[in-house]
């Protein structure tokens, strides 16, 4: 009865099952690996230290930034060169705007420095200068933004001096030096401005290192895994179940059969009854063939042979 799945068409649908089912039995553990390597970090974040609290270190010592030390005080020493304002960054629910500076070091890089946050528009608004000469800054250090990065404006389109991304790739186009791929921010922000002292932003979180809504998008792909996989299990059964039964029928006899064909209009136009070979053909009220032609001369016609009714 199950002879079938060894057709061709059955080949190709076996083949598939036998593929699609391991694939998203992969991806589902894929996922679902990734979802439990976010729940360790998550973990590991809330037991270590505050990274704030540990001792500062130079900045090359630091670079890259990842999730061990984004956080970690970095210290860095050079001259206050290009200030930006970033709009659109929001402090205890309040809107302002960042104060960033590019501090330029002795290795000719610029490290961008946030010194503060004010709240307002960032549009005409006036800001404390920064300090002359060479510094020597401590402060927290954070990875480059991004476009899924808290209050990046990606819209573009501002106005000159001031940036949506604290970001070396936007920065290293806006000044004549290369820039550090990272940036700081003070814990203790400057004096002066427009609406009062300037307050110091806090450092975030490394992405990836909180059970955010990417790590229950991890979990929730990993059940749509698995339901796809048992899905295609579901379809090949059932396939497998309807053909058999058709092949049964088939083999008990309950397929009705086909009525033959009508027949086409040419050959039932003008056409009497079918006649068997060595059969008289039958004769009409008169006695003559039904198929013989008229007689002109018969009774029922008139000279100019019309049927006389």
């Amino acid at each position: 009865m199950y002879r079938f799945l060894l057709t061709p068409r059955w080949w190709g649908i076996n083949l598939f099952v036998v593929l699609a089912i391991p694939f998203c039995v992969f991806m589902g553990t894929w996922q679902l690996g990734r979802f439990e390597d976010r729940v360790q970090s998550h973990e590991q974040a809330e037991k270590a230290p505050d990274p704030s609290t540990r001792a500062a270190k130079p900045l090359d010592a630091l670079l890259p930034v990842d999730k061990v030390t984004s956080g970690r005080p970095a210290i860095a020493t050079g001259t206050y060169a290009d200030q930006f304002l970033v709009p659109g960054r929001k402090l205890e629910d309040r809107q302002g705007f960042y104060v960033l500076n590019m501090l330029r070091t002795d290795s000719g890089k610029a490290l961008p420095v946030v010194r503060g946050w004010l709240p307002g528009s960032a549009t005409d608004a006036r800001v404390p200068a920064a300090p002359k000469g060479e510094v020597t800054v401590t402060g927290d250090l954070q990875a480059s933004e991004n476009t899924h990065s808290d209050g990046v404006d990606v819209r573009g389109g501002l106005p000159s001096g001031q940036v949506g991304m604290i970001s070396a790739a936007t920065l290293v186009n806006l000044v004549p030096y290369d820039v550090y791929d990272a940036w700081v921010t003070l814990p203790e922000a400057e004096a002066g401005g427009t609406g009062g002292a300037m307050k110091p932003v806090p450092a975030a979180a490394p992405e990836g290192s909180g059970l955010d809504l990417k790590a229950f998008q991890n979990l929730g792909y990993t059940g749509e895994w698995f339901v796809f996989a048992a899905f295609v299990l579901f379809m090949w059964f059932r396939l497998v179940r309807r053909e058999a039964e058709a092949e049964r029928d088939i083999a008990l006899g309950l397929v009705p059969e086909e009525s033959p064909a009508p027949a086409t209009a040419d050959a039932s136009e003008g056409a009497g009854p079918a006649v068997e070979e060595g059969a008289e053909a039958p004769e009409t009220a008169e006695g003559a063939p039904k198929d013989a032609p008229e007689d002109p001369s018969s009774p029922d016609y008139d000279v100019a042979s019309t049927p006389v009714r």
